[in-house]
This record gives structure tokens, sequence and C-alpha cells, in this order.
């Protein structure tokens, strides 16, 4: 997730009821292995792609972030990311995530998309930071990206999403779910928000069901074709905030 920085300032001081108290620090474990601490990095395991992925950290006066592999069971994998950063208070730093790539699938020959996420969030403070999935579709199978749909599932500090008003344009309820949808331009690239009305940090659910709504409701077209389906954090400000996912898995069905 690449975020146009004036629209990001712009939803920060829409967003402050999301906020949330976060636990002590946690420590990454010994035996978790280290995928990067620098800029980039990437691991494939279960066919799925971990990224390490520090695409902002220029914004940032001070920081650093590591991001970690710690097991696979079948098709469910777990791994964390452990970040501080200061300054650039608008700015996304970062969006360490786990990626199912090379989708390209349309979505009207799609039936569901089942996944699991279990995540815990720990740090010093109060930082600024969302915990999201974020959905890409191209209108031909392996173009270039043309909608950008983003589920959170927990919002941080006052963080916000993309909004070309700071303002929601829907609440809906999405498997038994409550949504404040946004919309917004990153680019060219058009972007959908939900952002629960509450953090949750153990989905089980279908997220085809959110394309169903994009599709029925707001005019996103069903010819287009995924292309990729991540989760991770992206972090504003904090400090010693470890995102530890303990299991995650995804199907395109």
């Amino acid at each position: 997730m690449k975020f146009s920085t004036s629209l990001v300032s712009l939803a920060l001081a829409a967003s402050s009821a999301f906020a949330a108290p976060l636990d002590a620090t946690r420590t990454v474990e010994k035996r978790d292995t280290t995928i990067s601490c620098d800029s980039w990095g990437s691991l494939q395991t279960g066919g799925y792609t971990i990224y390490h992925n520090n695409w902002g950290a220029s914004a940032a006066t001070s920081g650093s972030q590591c991001t970690y592999f710690k097991s696979l069971s079948g098709s469910t994998v777990a791994w964390s990311t452990k970040w501080s950063w200061a300054g650039g208070s608008y700015n996304v730093k970062s969006y360490s995530n786990v990626a199912l790539e090379n989708v390209n699938k349309q979505l009207s020959a799609v039936s569901s998309i089942p996944s699991v996420w279990k995540w815990s969030q720990t740090s010093s403070g109060t930082p600024v930071a969302d915990v999201a999935y974020d959905l890409w579709l191209a209108p031909t199978s392996g173009g270039s990206n043309a909608y950008e749909i983003m589920v959170w599932l927990g919002a941080y500090g006052g963080a916000g999403p993309i909004s070309s008003t700071g303002s929601a344009i829907a609440t809906v309820t999405i498997g038994g779910a409550s949504y404040k949808l946004f919309y917004g331009l990153n680019g060219s690239v058009k972007v959908y928000s939900f952002v629960a009305s509450s953090t949750n940090s153990n989905f089980n659910g279908d997220l085809n069901l959110f394309f169903k709504y994009l599709t029925s409701s707001q005019g996103v077209p069903s010819n287009y074709y995924i292309t990729s389906l991540q989760a991770g954090t992206e972090p504003f400000t904090g400090s010693n905030v470890v995102l530890t996912t303990s299991a995650y898995s995804i199907s395109v069905k």
C-alpha cells in the first residue's frame, strides 16, 4: 500500500474514533527467522510471499523495522514484524505483509476467498498504525492495478484511510461485522477502504463478500481480475511495536 500523503493527512483527522489502547511490549522470539531489517526483503513459503517493505521510511526522522518468519503448518503461516518510527506523522513508513501473488482470476469466476487471520499487537505507548488486508484488482490478467481494496481490522492512534473528503461514504455490514467505507485516489488507483467499527484480531471470513458488495453497490467491474491479496500493517509513528500473526491462511475458490 502506498498512500498519497495529502489524502492521508485529510483522513487522519476524521478517524480518531478508531483509536485503541495497546498492551506491553512483546519480545520477538529467538527462534524466529529474520527476513530483513533493511529496506526490502522477502521470503517465499507455502505458496505465500512474506514481504519486508519499508517503502515510506524516507519520511521518518528516525526509526527501523525488522520482519520475521515464525512457522508454516499446512497452509497456515505465522510471522511478525517489529518497528519503531518517529517523524513524518502523516506518512506511512512501511507495509510488511504476507501475500498471495499472481492470483489472476476474474471476480465473476470467484465463489469465495476464505481467510483466517489471528494477530496481536503490542507497543510502548500508543502508536499510530493500522492492521489491514490490501486487495488489488486489474482490468486484465496480469495487468496494472486499477483498484485497491483495503479491509482495516485494526486502527490505532487516529490512523485513517485514504479519503477524498475525510468522511465515510457508507456504513455497511459484511460477514456479520460493521465497517465504515471510505473512498479516495492513490494516484490514479481507486481506493475503497472498509474500516472495522471495532478491532477484530481473530478474523475468520470470506473476503469475496467485500468484492461482491463493491460490484453490486459501488460500480466496481465484476470482469476485473484479482492480482494480489495481502495482509499486514502500515505504521505511521510509534515505539517498540510488534505485530504478531499467530495464524494466517487464505485461498481463492
